[in-house]
């Protein structure tokens, strides 16, 4: 079987649509490919052009496609486009601004800020700056043509993020999930980890992490899994850690109260599945439960059960259900593959961060812990 292929996060590819319109602009000449700097990690990459044209005298289009690797990628093969006006630089202004056009999303939580983030302005920045001027200033709008359709399969509104996706990593380089290197790099932290704490707290994903960060947990108990839910249980239990905290967006863990151990949504999905199961275990009506089952997403289905009558009571029952299945399949998880007994216990929290339900396990460890 042949190594896995890791690609570029979509940061890079919106740098290299944006050097290449630049270059264009500068010297007339329309490139196959060019050469970034990835930053993070110091290395120089050949990104391929697909397109480019001139708009107007001093405004020029790029296109490059998305290329992830043999990552579970929703952005893989998408065009990602930049529009590059080149002007001269007013005195007291930046020389490269940076805007997110068509696609790309908006932060509600940030007046509608576009969803570029801090490694994206880096990139664009480190690169475009070489190639200008000292009284040139140019503007780089980012657009994704695809960005809004593909965003809908994504949980990014939950997190504030509406009307596209976000360009968003720290690092250029996109590692496949099946790689092996990226699962042995959170089984290092969590072996490390397990030889200073008795107790680890499982964070999925990086809203995950801030959150438990925010909710006062010690950060060096605090171990990021990506959805590599499955594998890291079972490296738990067999690192002798004692109990687990699992603590994540409900969109995510609720897989796991289906005994769905990895948690990408290629790989699969029946999240308003097991939360209309749950429903049912509760004593929900038969009509609530069809409207719970056809909501687009988890979140939405959240909304749904707190408009209902007595819905703050409602969605207490079923968490508090989803929570215990999450616990209780983690431990049999845990049991089966590392024939260890490890007590496992989750905090889940909606799309504004709020704590939806807390194990009695995690208020058991953590007394001053609170929702």
């Amino acid at each position: 079987m042949s190594e896995a292929r890791s690609g570029y996060t979509l940061p890079v590819f919106a740098c290299a649509s944006a050097v290449a319109a630049l270059n264009y602009l500068q010297d007339k000449q329309p490139l196959e490919a060019v050469e970034i700097d990835l930053i993070k990690p110091p290395q120089q990459v050949s990104i391929p052009i697909e397109q480019i044209a001139l708009l107007e005298e001093n405004k020029a289009l790029a296109i490059t496609r998305s290329d992830p690797g043999d990552n579970l990628d929703l952005t893989a093969n998408t065009p990602i486009w930049a529009v590059v006006s080149l002007q001269e630089k007013p005195p007291v202004e930046e020389a490269i601004i940076i805007q997110g056009g068509e696609g790309v999303g908006k932060q509600l939580n940030r007046d509608g800020k576009a969803a570029i983030y801090r490694y994206a302005k880096e990139l664009l920045q480190g690169n475009l700056q070489p190639l200008l001027h000292p009284n040139q200033q140019v503007t780089v709008t980012i657009i994704l043509p695809e960005g809004k359709q593909l965003a809908q399969r994504t949980s990014n509104a939950a997190f504030g993020v509406v009307e596209g996706l976000s360009l968003l990593g720290t690092t250029g380089i996109s590692q496949p999930l099946t790689a092996p290197g990226q699962l042995t790099e959170f089984q290092e932290e969590l072996a490390q980890k397990a030889q200073q704490f008795d107790t680890l707290v499982f964070c999925v994903g990086e809203n995950g992490l801030d959150l438990a960060r925010k909710q006062g947990f010690n950060p060096e108990q605090l171990v990021k899994t990506a959805n590599w839910m499955g594998p890291l249980l079972v490296a738990a239990g067999e690192q002798g850690v004692q109990s687990l905290v699992l603590f994540g967006y409900h969109g995510k863990l609720i897989k796991l109260a289906g005994a769905i151990f990895h948690t990408h949504h290629h790989l699969a999905d029946a999240r308003l599945e097991i939360l209309t199961a749950m429903g049912a275990k509760v004593g929900l009506s038969t009509d609530l439960l069809q409207k719970l089952l056809a909501s687009e997403t988890t979140e939405a289905a959240l909304k749904l059960l707190r408009e209902q009558e007595n819905g703050g009571e409602m969605v207490e029952r079923i968490y508090s259900a989803i929570a215990r299945s999450i616990d209780q399949r983690a431990q049999d998880y845990i049991r089966k593959h590392a024939e260890k007994t490890v007590q496992v216990g989750s905090v889940l929290f909606d799309g504004k961060r709020n704590i939806l339900t807390v194990s009695p396990l995690v208020k058991q460890l953590f007394p001053d812990f609170e929702m």
